[in-house]
């Protein structure tokens, strides 16, 4: 599958975004979608991930309850919208798909990659 982000941009402190991920292929190969977050010189950090159905959600546990991962199976979209940025939250957000059948905090376990989107948040 292809996948393509967007939706990264300038906010300020305390600001929403919303990313999006747009498949393109058979999603049924697809597993579990997840949104990942990279700093420079940094290992790509597990944000967010749910089953490809929509449920279970999982969430890392310093972002959850400002970030919420979902789905739009009409579109074929995957979705984070984060709220209450904090300028700790900068970097380039990667969508990533897993075609095994095991959900996976791992950046490692997933098989194909969006091109990054950067979210920029200023103080």
């Amino acid at each position: 599958v292809q996948l393509q982000a967007s939706g990264g941009g300038l906010v300020q402190t305390g600001g929403s975004l919303r990313l999006s991920c747009a498949v393109s292929g058979p999603p049924s190969s697809i597993n579990s979608m997840a949104w990942f977050r990279q700093g420079s010189g940094q290992e790509r950090e597990f944000v967010a991930g749910l089953a490809w159905r929509g449920s279970p959600t999982y969430y890392a546990n310093s972002l959850r309850g400002r970030f919420v991962i979902s789905i739009q199976h009409t579109a074929n979209t995957l979705y984070l919208q984060m709220n209450n940025l904090k300028p700790a939250d900068t970097d380039l957000y990667y969508c990533a798909a897993d075609r095994s059948g095991r959900f996976s905090y791992n950046a490692r376990d997933y098989d194909d990659w969006g091109q990054g989107t950067l979210v920029t948040v200023s103080s």
